[in-house]
This record gives structure tokens, C-alpha cells and sequence, in this order.
């Protein structure tokens, strides 16, 4: 229906604003509800007639379903991406090499925290 909602959860919500409203004020919220969705309606009609009359004969050539955003779907965007360039690359890739480690053993110092680590201006 709309909003994901089906019959029986809608008429379920009826019924139970109607116990809540009370019968005395359940006509006139009904009248309001009714005023508000023609003027959603009247709206939305509105608005689909402006951009039809703005994008002029191109309004019937856009196809709306690929607009959709609930089409997109980032793991499928990605996946799509990825698998895109299926050539591979001409030059394989540079091998990474690790800096040098520093030689001799290695020493560690424990500091307090009132006692900042000593700084050794030959290192940076």
C-alpha cells in the first residue's frame, strides 16, 4: 500500500485512532485527513505538470526508473566498479620494500607521565 504498510495494519491504525479520537471528533479529523491528502494529490499533480511543461517533449524521453534512488545500492555501485577494467595492468606493479630496520637490539624505555620522552633532534 504505501509507506509499507498493508490493509490490515492501516485499518488496525484506523481503528485504533478512532478509539482514541473518541466517535464525537472522529468525523471531523476524518474530513481533515480527507482535505489533506487531496491537497497532497493536487500538489504532486502540480509539480508533475511544471516540470513537464519546463523540460518541454524531453519530459517523455527520461526514463524516471534509472533516477530512482532506491536503486542504488553502494555494494553493488563498488562491485561494479571494481570489476570494470578487466584488462590488467601493461608493467606489473613495483614491489613494495620495507625500510631498513635499525641495527642492533632493540631497547625499549618506559617513560611516566610527568617525564616526557627525551627529544632527539638528530632523528628528525
Amino acid at each position: 500500500m504505501f509507506f509499507g504498510l498493508t490493509f490490515e495494519k492501516v485499518l488496525l491504525i484506523a481503528a485504533i485512532a478512532g478509539l482514541l479520537i473518541g466517535p464525537e471528533r472522529l468525523p471531523r479529523y476524518a474530513e481533515l485527513l480527507a482535505q489533506t491528502v487531496k491537497r497532497v494529490r493536487a500538489f504532486a499533480q502540480g509539480a508533475q505538470t511544471r516540470v513537464r511543461e519546463e523540460m518541454g517533449p524531453e519530459f517523455d524521453d527520461v526514463d524516471w526508473r534509472k533516477l530512482d534512488p532506491r536503486q542504488y545500492d553502494p555494494r553493488r555501485i563498488i562491485r561494479e566498479a571494481l570489476l570494470e577494467d578487466d584488462t590488467p595492468p601493461a608493467v606489473a606493479p613495483e614491489r613494495v620494500i620495507a625500510p631498513p630496520r635499525p641495527a642492533g637490539p632493540m631497547v625499549r624505555q618506559h617513560f611516566t607521565a610527568a617525564e616526557p620522552p627525551p627529544f632527539d633532534a638528530e632523528a628528525t
